[in-house]
């Protein structure tokens, strides 16, 4: 593997290194004897004079607090224009919609908890895979984003965005939760904290679900979720935490059905035609961090490592393949994940204005000892597609230097380089081999202001997904035998972005963003037949809106809007990307005071119409869900009611045109829209007590 130029960038900078957050912020002055912390509230938190792009942003507690969510991913929902679907059982990573990318499992957009990666790399089902159903909601602080490649911090994964999930360091108080509701669902957590260590806290919070859902054949979704989280702090800022999770989940899984199937009466709306479809899957991992913060210098260090597992069992094209046993295949990961951050930032005056340079260093690796597909019939293995066992370790280093140039005027401009090595052994010896690449990654951006609390950002930078490792060594198809070209191991992505931030209101604050964003390609490794397939270049562009207001203590308001255009940049004629969302509005609305009285929550989304073929002959109708919350806060107690897809509204979650065959159709199958449908309108009661 040629690291030349992480070798060149550590003798240049020296040893002094700290991981940086997700979008860091501004660090104080030499002068002051304390370094000062921007405390970041919500979407009500005044980022003028802070932020670095008008995409940027941070949701607080309290806000995803009154969300009413009917599955754990729509945690990631709180980001403007991000829309989270789901075609198949509840224990399998959700589907992620954002600026035009159907991004699978999270291919193109970074999701980190505290700096621990969740996109897994070269996965057995999809490249970037992220499954968040080990996060517990209630213990979340708040979640940092932001979108495209402008952010030296975050690389692999990030073209579209990226989001970082904050754990509380304590409770404002202990808690109990019980939940109830229609389909078999019932849900309890409870959280504690305790002082630990003088200045320490221990936090523990412990989840156990269960969840049938609305299908023909119950789902039986088993989960249980584990927190441990210790956090010390001073005075001055500096802070260690050790934090450790565990998750483990059972399901089974009513996966996309061709809409013939239900048309002509073989199913029902919410039947399957593979009933033994389903998985289960476990991670257990531990992170710590170390922040220490002297006169004019921040040093932030964490280093984690976690055990993942996941066997995957899915039946897409039903009898196409194999008419007697059908379709079905298992996909198995086995996998150890460990790494680390370290990295420091100076802020010193030049020419009498504030300046701040960071730089830092990030390790990965991830050891797969299995990552395999096989063909199944009801989860009973028939014959092996392939088997590998794979190494893929990452290093990346970067600075990124920050300066106040004139009175309205800052800029904030850095480089990243990445450099990869994959080693894999294949079951197909031929498909066995070593792949060593690297990429570096300009980005910089300049704000303008502020005016009457208004800033003005322009931003411009590069980045990357990786492939995985598996498509990289790859020189025969494993279900067709013939050979198969290698794919690039890092594909590059070019971002620009321009926008608006204002406060002019007291309570509002609204952002305006004009974007596009270029990928040379999208080859991805499909999982599900085990080769490499080639998308080609794509080129995106759009604006955003996003609004929030909080009125007084009782009222709060948000808004937002994103409008897309996606398309392949060299294919007249079929040149729509499948599933990319063109238009996303959410909204919503927030009555009551946090402390006590009656409450409501009122939340709309609706996203529009999109190309299931390139060539536009397919789409899938637009959709729009309402969920409300109501409920009463009285002293220690609280009890609520969610109402899921208040108008029950009968559409589909998510929508894909391919080719599968059922019981008498022709040898070559027929081609039709398969949908997941969204679950009716469910009802889901709660109480709380906190102590």
């Amino acid at each position: 593997m040629n690291f030349l130029c992480v070798r060149s960038f550590l003798f240049a900078v020296g040893p002094l290194f700290a991981v940086a957050p997700l979008f860091s912020q501004p660090v104080a002055p030499e002068t002051e004897t304390v370094m000062e912390e921007v405390v970041v509230r919500g979407r009500a938190t005044d980022l003028v004079g802070i932020a670095g792009a008008s995409s940027e942003g941070s949701v607080g507690r309290s806000e995803l607090e009154t969300r009413p969510f009917l599955r754990r991913g729509e945690l990631l929902e709180v980001v403007p224009g991000v829309v989270i679907t789901q075609h198949s059982g509840g224990g399998k990573a959700n589907q992620y919609f954002l600026r035009g990318f159907n991004l699978d499992h999270g291919t193109d957009f970074s999701v980190a908890v505290e700096g621990m990666p969740v996109n897994l790399r070269s996965h057995g089902h999809g490249q970037g895979y992220a499954d968040l159903n080990f996060i517990i909601p209630e213990l979340v602080q708040r979640v940092d984003y932001g979108k495209g490649p402008y952010s030296v911090h975050v690389g692999d994964f990030s073209s579209a965005g990226a989001a970082e999930f904050q754990w509380v360091d304590r409770l404002r108080q202990s808690f109990v939760r019980a939940e109830a509701g229609e389909n078999g669902y019932l849900r309890a957590v409870a959280g504690l904290t305790v002082p630990a260590g003088g200045k320490g806290a221990l936090t523990l919070g412990l989840e156990s679900l269960r969840d049938d859902g609305p299908w023909e054949r119950p789902d039986d979704l088993r989960r249980t979720n584990g927190l441990v989280r210790w956090v010390w702090s001073d005075t001055h800022g500096s802070r260690a935490s050790v934090t450790a999770h565990a998750s483990r989940t059972t399901w089974n899984a009513t996966d996309q059905v061709p809409a013939r199937a239900i048309e002509r009466g073989d199913i029902g709306r919410f039947g399957s035609l593979d009933t033994s479809n389903g998985g289960e899957t476990e991670r257990a991992g531990v992170s710590l961090e170390w922040v220490r913060r002297d006169p004019g210098a921040v040093t932030r260090a964490r280093v984690y490592g976690f055990r993942y597992q996941l066997d995957l069992y899915s039946n897409f094209t039903l009898l196409l393949s194999d008419p007697v046993n059908g379709d079905q295949f298992n996909q198995r990961d086995r996998r150890w994940v460990w790494g680390g951050d370290v990295d420091r930032s100076w802020s010193r005056l030049l020419r009498e204005r504030d300046f701040t340079v960071s730089v830092g260093l990030q390790l990965r690796q991830d050891r797969i000892d299995e990552v395999g597909l096989h063909q199944t019939t009801a989860r009973r293995r028939l014959a092996t597609v392939r088997e590998d066992e794979v190494v893929e370790g990452s290093a990346a280093v970067y600075t990124r230097a920050r300066w106040q140039i004139g009175p309205k005027v800052r800029m904030d401009a850095g480089v990243r380089a990445d450099a990869y090595r994959f080693k894999v052994e294949s079951s197909e010896p031929l498909n066995s081999g070593s792949r060593s690449a690297t990429i570096a990654s300009p980005k910089a951006g300049l704000v303008f202001g502020p005016w009457a609390k208004t800033e003005a950002y322009f931003n411009a930078g590069f980045g990357f997904h990786s492939n995985d490792a598996r498509g990289t060594t790859i020189r025969v198809s494993p279900v067709t035998g013939e050979p198969a070209d290698p794919v690039d191991p890092l594909v590059r992505s070019r971002g620009m972005e321009a926008g608006v931030r204002t406060t002019w209101r007291d309570g509002w604050i609204s952002t305006v963003s004009v974007w596009s964003l270029d990928l040379d390609s999208e080859l991805v490794f499909v999982g599900d037949a085990g080769e490499t397939e080639p998308t080609g270049a794509t080129r995106r562009y759009g604006v955003e809106w996003a609004n929030f207001y909080r009125a007084n203590d009782w009222l709060a308001f948000d808004a937002d809007l994103s409008f897309t255009r996606a398309r392949y940049r060299n294919a007249p004629g079929a040149d729509r990307i499948a599933n990319s969302i063109g238009t996303v509005v959410t909204a919503g609305v927030v009555l009551g005071r946090a402390t006590e009285g009656a409450f409501g929550v009122l939340r709309l989304r609706s996203f529009g119409e999109q190309p299931l073929t390139e060539d536009n002959r397919i789409v899938q109708p637009a959709s729009t869900t309402l969920n409300a919350r109501l409920g009463w806060r009285w002293r220690q107690w609280e009890v609520a009611v969610d109402v899921l897809n208040l108008l029950d509204r009968a559409q589909a979650d998510i929508a894909y045109a391919y080719t599968s065959r059922l019981s008498g159709e022709p040898d070559d199958g027929v081609e039709d829209v398969h949908l997941h449908p969204a679950e009716p309108r469910t009802f889901r009661f709660s109480v709380s007590r906190a102590f």
